[in-house]
């Protein structure tokens, strides 16, 4: 059990969240969601005790013990991963280290022995026989050999210490587990199995992320930083995220309601305030109109772009067609004899760990560059709309955003201009910043922007996803669901994966592939993921 009392945060004169009381129980999994900013790590820290609030103070149950993921990969450089591991029980570490270094004495005394006893069946309690197997089993779920339990860490990669890092969060049973962004650098299978470890987890879980299906699949409450406050919903994101639109939906539908019987007793008012017949119905309906107050809408720090893609023609019958496709660079295989058919009705994904391969495919279709070998043919009704994973060559130049977005459309007309660009989040004096100055998330929405002014039927994207928050995110998720024509997407966004994708395929090390028309969820089961490290 974890309580948050009266919690304040100020940072000089900005308020992130006030008066915040919040209780988070076992066997549950809070999300904590907010836009970039809104103060998800920070709420964390103050959790955890790394940071103390402004205001406030957070209750840990009697005797319970709080662990959180470490986010520096490198601060356990010189230590074993069975070490590491077992930090994350501090009280197990610190008994077991004593007794060994007892053990290592040679004056070992009288008084050493009767110690050594007491640490011994304190180790025993704490379950410290068990340990190293226990940690076996965690990091055998996360895709560890056994064979890493004692190297240093230093030895490894980073993607095996993000894996060691988490298991040293979860390790020996903590009653209260705090993780931030725990997917991150994990591979798909790794993600799954701590899915399923978190569903069966008993005790308290926080935890931040911006991977949706994550949310959804371990979630049983999700905690939203917003207006300056903190609110608790039940439910996974899906469930927050339509409930929080009614909730809109419902205090604008109900102050339009109040603003029309508030213009109806003034005209009322005003009619008949002069009439003497009238007076005291006048009267009284200035005392209902007092009564009437309006829900105040504070403003969201969430901001939705408006991503939808539209297309000027229907794809014919005949779309785009690979007979055996090769490409080699410099003597090594890329892709090796790739056949595909796509159609108007394909939401084709490409998955897997080769990035190198799926980038290549992409710029073969789009005609960036030319396979080695193998025939391409395009429908006559074929139009293509790419967006690039490497997008850099776009924004060089010195002009600001309505002379770039004006550059890609059709009307040039600045009115229109401005208005696509609003749709992307880029308003008022925003509209003339130089592109040259954007960040990673501006490019993207600024691609996105070009992307759907070409309207083409056949649409390509290079991971899209990257450097966007889980709003721009969302958005993009529900404009691909509305698509209604070819795609082909690379991405590791599995909500995007399970609901827009109806076709996989995955590129292997060696340039052979996979093309198959099931769920993902049971291709990695099936097939697994082919480790290009």
């Amino acid at each position: 059990m974890l309580k948050a009392n009266n919690i304040e945060i100020r940072f000089n004169t900005r308020v992130l969240f006030e008066n915040v009381n919040l209780e988070f129980k076992d066997d549950n999994c809070y999300g904590i969601i907010g836009a970039n900013g809104a103060g998800k790590s920070t709420f964390l820290k103050i959790l955890s005790g790394e940071l103390e609030p402004t205001k406030g103070d957070v209750i840990l149950g009697k005797g319970e013990r709080l662990s959180v993921l470490k986010q520096n990969h490198n601060e356990f450089d010189e230590y074993t991963v069975l070490d590491t591991v077992i930090m994350g029980d501090y009280r197990l570490y610190k008994v077991m280290k004593e007794k060994n270094d007892l053990y290592m004495k040679e004056d070992f005394s009288m008084e050493d022995g009767m110690k050594v006893a007491e640490l011994e069946e304190e180790f025993a309690s704490l379950n410290g026989w068990q340990a190293e197997s226990d940690i076996a089993v965690l990091l055998s779920g996360l895709g560890l050999k056994n064979d890493v339990l004692y190297k240093e860490m230093k030895e490894l990669k980073d993607s095996e210490k993000v894996k060691v890092l988490l298991a040293r969060a979860i390790f020996g049973n903590p009653d209260v587990l705090l993780l931030d962004e725990p997917t991150n650098g994990l591979d798909s299978k790794s993600i799954m199995w701590l899915e399923e470890y978190l569903i069966n987890f008993k005790n308290t879980v926080l935890v931040v992320s911006h991977d949706r299906h994550f949310l959804n699949k371990v979630c049983t409450h999700m905690v939203d930083i917003d207006y300056g406050k903190i609110t608790l919903f039940v439910g996974n994101y899906d469930f927050w995220y339509e409930s929080s639109q009614l909730i809109q939906r419902q205090m604008k539908d109900s102050n339009k309601k109040k603003e029309d019987k508030i213009k109806e007793l003034e005209d009322f008012i005003r009619r008949f305030s002069a009439n003497a017949s009238k007076s005291k119905q006048a009267t009284s309906r200035k005392r209902s109109l007092e009564k009437i107050v309006l829900d105040e809408i504070k403003p969201s720090s969430r901001k939705y772009p408006y991503i939808n893609f539209e297309i000027d023609k229907v794809l014919g019958k005949e779309g785009i067609t690979l007979e055996n496709v090769s490409y080699v660079v410099d003597g090594k295989t890329i892709i090796k004899d790739l056949n595909l058919n796509l159609t108007k009705s394909d939401k084709i994904v490409l998955i897997g760990t080769n990035e190198i391969a799926k980038t290549a495919l992409l710029n073969i279709i789009s005609g960036q560059i030319e396979p080695t070998s193998g025939t391409i043919k395009y429908g006559s009704t074929v139009k293509l709309s790419y967006y690039e994973k490497n997008h850099s060559k776009y924004f060089k130049d010195d002009s600001n955003l309505i002379e770039w977005l004006r550059n890609y459309s059709d009307n040039k007309d600045e009115s229109f201009v401005r208005g696509f660009l609003g749709r992307m989040l880029f308003s008022g004096e925003e509209s003339l910043k130089k592109v040259s100055v954007l960040s990673g998330g501006e490019k993207v929405r600024c691609m996105f922007s070009k992307v759907m002014l070409e309207r083409g039927n056949v649409l390509l994207l290079d991971e899209p996803t990257n450097h966007l928050d889980i709003e721009s995110i969302t958005s993009l998720n529900e404009g691909l669901k509305r698509y209604d024509s070819a795609l082909i997407i690379s991405t590791f966004d599995q909500e995007i994966i399970e609901s827009v994708g109806n076709r996989l395929i995955e590129i292997k090390s060696d340039g052979s592939y996979n093309d198959k028309q099931i769920s993902y969820e049971e291709y990695i089961e099936k097939f697994g993921l082919d480790d290009i490290n």
